[in-house]
């Protein structure tokens, strides 16, 4: 009876110590396959982060702006871009004064899409508003390099030294608070320059530009038709002119035809960031 008892006892000892093992190797096996996913899982999103990684250089790498190197120089006897070596000479130079207006950021959309390159001169009495700044933002935005015009657009032969000063410095303020930088490029009212002036252009390292030829302000030629053929039947239509137009709505109306008719004739508009400038130059 006790023999009995001992085997029955032992026999329950066995079955328990089986059970507790098979539920210990039960316990496991998906600890196991949970580890095994995720390492799979870590090695299929790898590639995709270096991928999305690659992805990344290579838009930053299309971003990067291109480095202009300077090949003109203005003539300030002539008024006319010159090659510096043996860049291209049929070049002309469009440039649009008393900016923003009424039609400088049209002028300035028609320009981008025809991919012709320009300087816009401004004033400071057309950057009160919010509405002007934002445009004139965009306008620069859209790779326009901005020129001093003067503040107030006043004749600097006849204001005292300290105003031209002023006149000149509170308008680059003005431009640098509005777009981020200061215009390279300065042009008086009326062409009409000073020793002060130039002096001041230079301490602020912009080149001083009058013009070749420009017709738009004068009565003859404030029409559509009138202005196109002017600028382009023209004799002083030549390598390196400085073309001088306004932000006017006739000039609007013209500009197409103006840079389809000059273009026409072989010429080719300059991009102003090939100019050389004044801190280059020494």
């Amino acid at each position: 009876m006790k023999n009995s008892f001992f085997v029955l006892l032992l026999s329950l000892v066995l079955v328990v110590t089986a059970c507790g093992n098979e539920e210990k190797e039960t316990t496991n096996e998906p600890k196991d396959d949970e580890a095994i996913e995720e390492t799979e899982q870590e090695e299929e999103t790898n590639p995709q982060e270096e991928e999305k990684d690659e992805g990344v250089t290579e838009e930053k790498e299309d971003l990067a702006e291109v480095d202009v190197q300077p090949s003109y120089i203005v003539n300030e006897k002539t008024w006319k871009v010159e090659p510096i070596k043996d860049a291209n000479d049929k070049v002309v130079l469009l440039t649009i004064d008393d900016a923003p207006d009424k039609h400088a950021l049209e002028m300035a959309k028609t320009l981008s899409e025809k991919k012709v390159p320009a300087i816009f001169f401004v004033n400071g009495h057309f950057l009160q508003s919010e509405e002007s700044k934002k445009t004139l933002k965009e306008i620069a935005d859209l790779g326009f390099p901005i020129g001093n015009h003067t503040y107030h657009h006043e004749n600097l032969t006849e204001i005292s030294e300290e105003k031209q000063r002023e006149e000149i410095i509170s308008l680059n303020d003005l431009v640098e608070e509005i777009i981020g930088s200061r215009p390279q490029f300065f042009r008086a009212p009326f062409g009409a320059n000073t020793d002060t002036s130039l002096r001041i252009a230079k301490e602020e390292e912009m080149i001083p530009m009058n013009w070749t030829f420009g017709y738009d302000w004068e009565v003859d030629y404030q029409s559509k038709d009138a202005l196109e053929k002017i600028m382009v039947e023209n004799p002083y239509l030549s390598n390196g002119a400085i073309l001088l137009t306004h932000d006017r709505s006739w000039t609007n109306e013209a500009l197409e035809g103006i840079i389809n008719g000059i273009q026409e004739k072989g010429y080719e508009f300059l991009d102003p960031n090939k100019i050389q400038k004044e801190k280059e130059a020494a």
